[in-house]
Order: structure tokens, then sequence, then C-alpha cells
């Protein structure tokens, strides 16, 4: 199984999100071909209800703590309720370009 599986699977499970997106975004940061390092989460949940943006982001990563201890270096998170995505039109902010430079350099 993929980081990218177990990162969807574990959200599912734990979430039980409405809408869920989870994008490898590796290719975009100084990383070996084929890393599985850097996600965009987008996750629309009843479970977010009357919480913050922190707190939200927190649960988030209760949830995925197994994988952020290991091979996942960055978490892009957009977390909504299902009135904040309606709101949005189902839009989420795009990942700013990677500023980190390469390993090369």
């Amino acid at each position: 199984m993929t980081v990218q599986q177990e990162i969807e699977q574990q959200l599912k499970a734990q979430l039980n999100p409405l809408f869920l997106d989870v994008a490898n975004e590796s290719h975009q940061h100084s990383v070996p071909p084929n890393s599985e390092t850097h996600f965009r989460v987008i996750v629309v949940s009843d479970s977010f209800d009357g919480r913050r943006k922190v707190a939200r982001h927190q649960q988030v990563y209760a949830v995925l703590n197994a994988q952020l201890e290991g091979p996942v270096h960055a978490l892009a998170l957009h977390t909504y309720t299902a009135d904040e995505w309606h709101q949005r039109q189902q839009d989420a902010p795009v990942s700013p370009e990677c500023r980190g430079g390469s390993k090369v350099d």
C-alpha cells in the first residue's frame, strides 16, 4: 500500500469525510523520483463542526501520526465543514510552488 493510500484509508476511517482529496505533491519538491513525502489534503467532515482551524489540523495530525513520524515530511491541509465547502463552491486553494531550492545546488 502506498503512503497516499494509507493517508486516504486512515482519514476515511476516522473522519468519515463527505469529500476527501489526497494529492501527492512530492514531485514539486527537491526529492528523489517517486517519493511520497509531500501531500495536499482536502477534507470535508462533519467532525469539524464548531472547531477552529488549528483544532481541525490537530485532529488530522492525530489521525496521521504514524505517517507523520515516518515518510511524510509536509501536509498542506484544507479542512472544511460541509457548509464552508458549499460556500467555497467546492474549491480549495492550490499549493504554492516549492521555494526550498534544489539539493543539487
